[in-house]
């Protein structure tokens, strides 16, 4: 099963617009993620139909957060892009006649729901501001060289 990026690409998306640009088209965003600006837009969509960010057309626009860095939790951003899988396990048949393929695919589901449960709840406590944070720290000890000619998109305004 492929690994589901999407999260960690908003996330990523999102600090930069609060702390580096304010607003970022799609195109922007696109070369940043390496990706189509049509993937962006989609993938937005879903973001602004909750309320977590907006967009404007036209000269000077693009997209931009809706809430405080502190608004929006990982939890938040999850269920805007639709609950992606957590998990790439699963059972091997869902409607077993085998009583050996039922209590294993119990056992999983059971344990399976309750990891969920664990990762959502904590995923509800984690807010952007906490990661931003965590960005502002590892700066701090980024080398002064590295930031301005290391990693561009880090510390560049003129990037998203």
């Amino acid at each position: 099963m492929r690994q589901d990026h999407r999260l960690s690409r908003m996330l990523h998306v999102l600090i930069h617009l609060d702390r580096h640009r304010k607003h970022a088209t799609s195109e922007e965003i696109a070369t940043m993620l390496r990706t189509n600006p049509v993937v962006v837009r989609r993938t937005l969509g879903g973001l602004r139909k909750v309320g977590l960010v907006t967009s404007e057309k036209g000269h000077g626009g693009g997209w931009r957060l809706a809430r405080g860095l502190s608004e929006i939790s990982l939890r938040d951003i999850y269920t805007a892009l639709g609950e992606p899988p957590l998990f790439a396990i699963g059972n091997a048949e869902d409607e077993p006649d085998c009583l050996v393929e039922k209590a294993v695919n119990s056992a999983i589901d059971d344990t399976l729901g309750l990891a969920r449960t664990l990762l959502l709840d904590r995923f509800a406590t984690i807010t952007l501001a906490d990661i931003a944070a965590d960005f502002d720290r590892r700066l701090q000890d980024y080398p002064v060289e590295a930031q301005r000619f290391g990693h561009a998109h880090a510390t560049d305004e003129t990037k998203v």
